[in-house]
């Protein structure tokens, strides 16, 4: 659902970070967060909706059985994992229960921010498309499929047919980037990263102000 304006105009301008796998994400965060921007993680927003206590982990308890549990009481994402995988019906259920959970985590606290604006980390973001359509802007990191695939090689030292499949679940990159409002070029170095990433910063600092 859009926002109302004056909600939106309440809270930090909202810029949505995506991109494919291994496609540098996490980097690009990093030198935001280097610029002093707040930088909420959907991934760090999906481990907390699921702690001991939470409703999000009863409601994965009660449809997934306490065998996804440790003897601690906390989730066994390993064994939660063997339940999802290759199991669609299954896969749809946790959606269903952490999705609308991380997107009030991240919604919660990008409204107590105290920066202009604030990049939400969203992996998943065509995926779960609209249900982001109150970001302000989307930047999508971009990487060809061949460095993608150098990248997951070297940095998870995974196999080759693991590294195919692990692309070919991602969404189309095609799909991907028509949401974008910026797209960054992540087949450079460090340097030209930096760099970019603080021309991005000066264009959000203007538009958040701007508003």
């Amino acid at each position: 659902m859009v926002e109302r304006s004056a909600l939106a105009a309440s809270r930090p301008w909202a810029v949505g970070l995506t991109g494919g796998v291994a496609a540098g994400k996490s980097t690009v965060a990093a030198a935001f967060a280097a610029l002093d921007v707040p930088v909420l993680d959907a991934d760090h927003a999906a481990r907390e909706v699921l702690t001991p206590g939470s409703a999000g982990l009863d409601a994965v308890i009660e449809r997934f059985g306490a065998d996804v549990l440790r003897v601690d009481g906390s989730l066994d994402r390993a064994a939660l994992r063997r339940q999802v995988f290759g199991n669609t019906e299954a896969r749809r259920a946790l959606e269903a229960i952490v999705h609308p959970r991380v997107r009030i985590w991240l919604r919660e606290h990008l409204q107590a921010a105290d920066a202009p604006y604030a990049l939400l980390a969203i992996p998943l973001l065509r995926e779960t498309w609209p249900a982001y359509d109150w970001l302000d802007r989307v930047l999508v990191v971009d990487a060809p499929e061949t460095l993608q695939r150098a990248r997951l090689l070297q940095r998870d030292g995974i196999d080759a047919a693991l590294a195919e499949a692990m692309l070919a679940a991602q969404a189309d990159r095609s799909t991907r980037l028509a949401l974008a409002h910026d797209v960054l070029d992540n087949r450079g170095t460090r340097a030209d990263l930096r760099a970019r990433v603080a021309a991005l910063h000066a264009d959000y600092l203007h538009r958040a102000a701007a508003r």
